[in-house]
């Protein structure tokens, strides 16, 4: 199953690669990996999307919690947290079939971030499984190349507690 985790670290060089490292010795694999800033300067948040049991998932929680630099461990659970991803697809897209492809964009609310004589690029920031979704419906017409960022996500604003199992404060 796969878990998305929500890790906190201090902003301080060498942080992403104790946590990548961590996965490396252990054999664990990272489905994807999103970093970036907080609403803090001085706090980065490392999303990685992990394909594991949950006893695996423990485990790599309490690898995470032994790190310097490492402030706190999130797990997202799905109907409890809002995930989200961005990808840019640029889809052969002859004059015959480009309104067919952007009748599909409309569906998913994809944007056109670029349009070529025999291509378009289309940006799509939704769940996964609408990105999934969407790479399915343009592949037959010809994916030339493709970009994801990886999952990121926060809690819902309507859940107000989470339970100490799903969060682990370290610092």
């Amino acid at each position: 199953m796969k878990h998305t985790v929500s890790v906190h670290v201090e902003n301080k060089p060498g942080a992403l690669t104790r946590i990548t490292t961590m996965f490396a010795r252990r054999g664990f694999n990272i489905e994807s990996l999103a970093v970036g800033p907080t609403e803090q300067h001085h706090i980065s948040r490392v999303t990685i999307v992990v394909d594991c049991d949950e006893q695996v998932l423990a485990q790599i929680e309490k690898q995470m919690h032994k790190l310097v630099n490492v402030l706190r461990i999130t797990t997202l659970a799905p109907g409890e947290s809002v995930q989200r991803e961005l990808a840019l697809f640029k889809v052969s897209a002859p004059a015959s079939r480009r309104q067919e492809l952007i009748g599909l964009a409309d569906v998913f609310h994809a944007r056109i971030a670029d349009l070529g004589p025999d291509a378009i690029v289309f940006e799509l920031a939704g769940t996964p499984e609408e990105v999934d979704s969407f790479e399915e419906l343009v592949r037959p017409h010809g994916v030339k190349e493709l970009v994801r960022t990886g999952r990121i996500g926060l809690g819902r604003a309507s859940s107000s507690q989470t339970s100490p199992r799903r969060q682990l404060a370290l610092r």
